[in-house]
């Protein structure tokens, strides 16, 4: 696996997992944005829909424009995959215990 694949499914992961952590499984590209570059994936935003983008079209998260924000909700096989309970190619699976 070349270097960016692996960081592209790390940011995947990394973006369920922020989905996961919240009451209502879901945020805007811009909190997305913010809390990747927590995790140490300072990334545009640009990159940041590309990743939402990508999510949706494996069904693991719902998108919806509200003014030009992008809200993505997490479907409950993205939650499955943000926990390790299913697998997706394309996303890292999150070490056990996390």
């Amino acid at each position: 696996m070349s270097y960016a694949a692996y960081i592209a499914e790390d940011q995947r992961l990394a973006v369920l997992s922020v989905l996961a952590a919240d009451a209502g499984y879901a945020h805007n590209d811009r909190v997305l944005q913010s809390a990747l570059a927590v995790v140490g994936h300072a990334v545009s935003s640009d990159r940041v829909r590309t990743i939402i983008g990508w999510l949706q079209e494996q069904e693991l998260v719902t998108v919806e424009e509200v003014g030009d924000l992008l809200v993505s909700k997490l479907t409950t096989r993205g939650l499955d995959v943000a926990h390790g309970r299913a697998a997706q190619a394309g996303v890292r699976r999150p070490r056990p215990g996390r």
